[in-house]
């Protein structure tokens, strides 16, 4: 299937369906002796795991992953790594109900029409379950980016449907379900959701991730940009309808004297450009933000057509999140890590000899954090 592989050099090759035995991934071009164990990745995927509070779909899945390939004595090798999360609780009976018919807002209706046939249990192909093996694989990312440059990746949501959720601090983030940098607003979220629930509808959501101390140079003119790279990423993320760099489109708003970010012996004194410019890292923090789609899987009925083209009314029952925003912080991560991953590959391969006299200048945090 075209479209499942992701990266250059840090290729990642995603398989299997929401409701098969098994789903998880294949890196090609991890660099040999990283020390790397089935406990590095398994963190991120409990993060995203489904079931993990009432907010969420009640998909019971441990999400347990096992290294297959690609390590020897606790280091990578070098040779592809496959990595493996079986599915473990799967009702296919609740989508008995859609195997003719198309929600409206899902991919059912342009499966079907591209390929002449799709799998109707969890979504198949295009179920948000097919991001726990980028996860996993960003896992790998993480690790290597981390002890090789320093890099770090953190998320949070900035808005849950029509609430905007300031931020108050990172330490907030994972003592809720909703990855939310802000304490004090966590029973209203709560209330949103169960409201929700209770109608059977959906909402929405802005996710906000960052990578800190990175390193100056990655990116490629002109059609292999960082940022460039980073939006592409980010839109094969399930759900995602929209996706902010830096300012996004707060830049209309600005002047160019505003915008542009001063550069000072100091360091930069702002960064609305969100840490790349001309596509390529700044050495600032990257500041990405996404916006998420309502789940198209709701209990309303809706309006629809067979397969026939005759009128019909569709109902989703089954386990679904009202919000797949909730649990796709970690997905964005992921996703940031595997581009950062990749161009670290890239610039390692073919500028990895450039030498500066000036060491790189300080990135200024931006004063509109979690905007």
């Amino acid at each position: 299937m075209p479209g499942s592989t992701f990266g250059e050099l840090f290729r990642v090759t995603n398989f299997g369906e929401s409701h098969g035995p098994a789903i998880g991934c294949v890196i090609d071009g991890c660099p040999p002796g990283l020390a790397l164990a089935e406990a590095d990745i398994q963190p991120e995927l409990d993060r995203r795991r489904p079931g993990t509070s009432r907010h969420v779909t009640q998909r019971n899945e441990p999400d347990a992953v096992e290294i297959v390939s690609g390590v020897y004595e606790g280091r990578t090798t070098g040779t592809p790594i496959c990595l493996l999360i079986r599915n473990t609780d799967q009702r296919s009976r609740d989508y008995a109900n859609l195997l003719d018919t198309f929600r409206p807002g899902h991919a059912d209706y342009t499966y079907w029409r591209k390929y002449g046939l799709r799998d109707p249990r969890g979504g198949g192909r295009s179920s948000a379950r097919l991001t726990a093996p980028m996860v996993a694989a960003g896992a790998v990312a993480r690790k290597w980016l981390r002890e090789r440059h320093g890099t770090a990746f953190v998320g949070w949501m900035s808005a849950l449907g029509e609430i905007e959720i300031p931020f108050e601090g990172m330490q907030h983030i994972g003592n809720n379900p909703f990855f939310a940098a802000n304490a004090s607003l966590v029973p209203a979220l709560e209330a949103h959701m169960d409201a929700l629930r209770k109608a059977g509808d959906s909402c929405g959501a802005r996710i906000e991730v960052r990578a800190t101390n990175m390193p100056v140079g990655l990116g490629e003119p002109l059609f292999d940009k960082l940022d460039a790279d980073i939006a592409y990423a980010m839109m094969g993320i399930n759900a995602v309808r929209g996706v902010e760099i830096g300012s996004g489109f707060g830049a209309v708003r600005e002047r160019g004297s505003a915008h542009g970010d001063e550069l000072t012996p100091e360091g930069f004194a702002s960064n609305h450009a969100g840490g790349t410019l001309g596509g390529i890292s700044s050495g600032q923090d990257l500041v990405v933000r996404i916006a998420v789609k309502p789940t198209s899987s709701i209990r309303i009925a809706r309006r629809s057509i067979d397969r026939a083209g005759q009128a019909t009314v569709v109902q989703t029952l089954g386990r679904h999140d009202p919000c797949v925003g909730i649990r796709a912080t970690p997905v964005a991560e992921a996703m940031l890590a595997l581009v950062v991953m990749d161009h670290a590959l890239r610039q390692r391969a073919q500028c990895g000899d450039v030498v500066h006299a000036l060491a790189p200048i300080a990135g200024a945090r931006p004063a509109d954090a979690g905007r």
